[in-house]
């Protein structure tokens, strides 16, 4: 290769000198710029400006604090970078305020064929929802609630504006994206729509994990059951077992042995721990130990069961060591909406294996509570000792 001429050589010295200057020089006024763009001011985001003028982002961000240079603002945002859907939306909003709902509406469908997430879709559902045109509102709706966000609260409350009832809402937006249905029914759970929000916890247990949704699923269950609503309580539960997502014992109640640690629902145990009464389920049953400074009335353990119109016994086994007779621990059956007590058993005081039996009618099918209880009763100081619960079960009548 034949060297440069001298005078070349000089000028391409010059010119490689020259861009490493510009790109020092430039690369200068990206880091001032972006300095003043952090402290987040009318005053030094117009700074950033002045230092690289051609940076969208700093235009964007002072038609925020510029409301009447807005517009001009973000139209030189687009002119820089035509392909910023957060810039289209923000333009399309001042033109409706404005009035001009043509170019309005032609920003934000600009911003959804430039983005096609969850914010142009929800910008366009609640554009249809002011101007009043329902059909687009509803389509629109219905695309953001497939492409979900991590919160379409502001979505779901503006879906029950247009219709606050839960089958025209579930009919115009259920899909079965688990994060929609999640919290859907949460939303519906809120509104108190139960029945509503079992029949999209159906949906959820087929879309979605048990890792994630089975939180939810029970608290579905547990408001059913709080309602009243067995029916749909009962079928909710049992498609849970069918997906394998909780265990349920042919026993009633479930769990009947205490060999498992219960769920947080009230189709299994609930063993409240309070200060100086402390219990614990296992192989041996449910241990229970009273150190005499437990509350004077307080619930052991419990549990929500349904049972059809009949006589029914109830049978439990159990020992205990150190609590004497006629302190106040015993089994009851109770209504859970009125808390009357339906039947209960002697107090339980036995050194030796016993195996005891209360029984009780019902009317119709009807949710009950299992609880074992203590309330100390008047003469006695409080309980100390140990109570072991092997089992308990109930079972039909042999002669009903």
């Amino acid at each position: 290769m034949l060297p440069l001429p001298k005078s070349a050589a000089i000028v391409l010295r010059i010119a490689v000198a020259s861009a490493c200057c510009f790109g020092i020089w430039s690369s200068f006024n990206i880091a001032r710029a972006d300095y003043f763009f952090q402290k987040d001011t009318d005053r030094s985001i117009r700074s950033a400006i002045r230092f690289v003028p051609d940076g969208w982002p700093y235009d964007m961000r002072l038609a925020q604090f510029d409301q009447v240079g807005a517009k001009k603002l973000l139209e030189t945002s687009l002119r820089i970078n035509p392909y910023d859907a957060q810039a289209n939306i923000e333009l399309g909003l001042q033109y409706e305020a404005e009035g001009d709902f043509s170019q309005a509406e032609k920003h934000l469908l600009a911003a959804y064929s430039i983005d096609h997430t969850y914010l142009p879709r929800w910008s366009l559902a609640n554009y249809y929802f002011r101007r009043d045109n329902i059909t687009e509102f509803w389509s629109w709706a219905r695309s953001a609630a497939a492409m979900p966000s991590d919160d379409i609260g502001a979505l779901l409350e503006l879906c029950w504006r247009v219709a606050p009832d839960s089958e025209t809402v579930t009919a115009s937006i259920l899909n079965d994206r688990p994060e929609f249905l999640r919290q859907y029914t949460n939303f519906l759970i809120g509104k108190g729509q139960l029945r509503a929000s079992a029949k999209v916890a159906s949906h959820l247990l087929q879309a979605g994990d048990s890792a994630s949704d089975l939180s939810v699923l029970l608290a579905v269950v547990n408001r059913l059951i709080a309602s009243g609503d067995s029916f749909d309580a009962v079928r909710l539960w049992h498609l849970l077992e069918a997906r394998n997502w909780v265990t349920v014992d042919s026993t009633i109640p479930n769990n009947a042995s205490f060999l498992r640690a219960p769920i947080q629902v009230g189709f299994d145990w609930s063993i409240p721990e309070y200060q100086g009464l402390h219990s614990w389920p296992g192989p041996s049953g449910l241990e229970t130990e009273f150190t005499g400074s437990e509350p004077e009335d307080c619930v052991i353990a419990e549990q929500t069961v349904v049972l059809k119109p009949g006589d029914y016994a109830m049978t439990f086994g159990y020992r205990t060591s150190e609590i004497a007779e006629g302190t106040g621990v015993r089994w009851q059956i109770v209504d859970p909406k009125s808390q009357q007590v339906l039947a209960e058993s002697d107090d339980l005081s036995s050194a030796d294996f016993k195996r005891s039996e209360v029984g009780f009618s019902l009317a119709e099918t009807s949710l009950i509570v299992v609880r074992l209880r203590y309330q100390r009763a008047l003469g006695t100081v409080r309980v100390t000792g140990m109570l072991n619960m092997l089992s308990v079960q109930i079972q039909v009548r042999a002669n009903s």
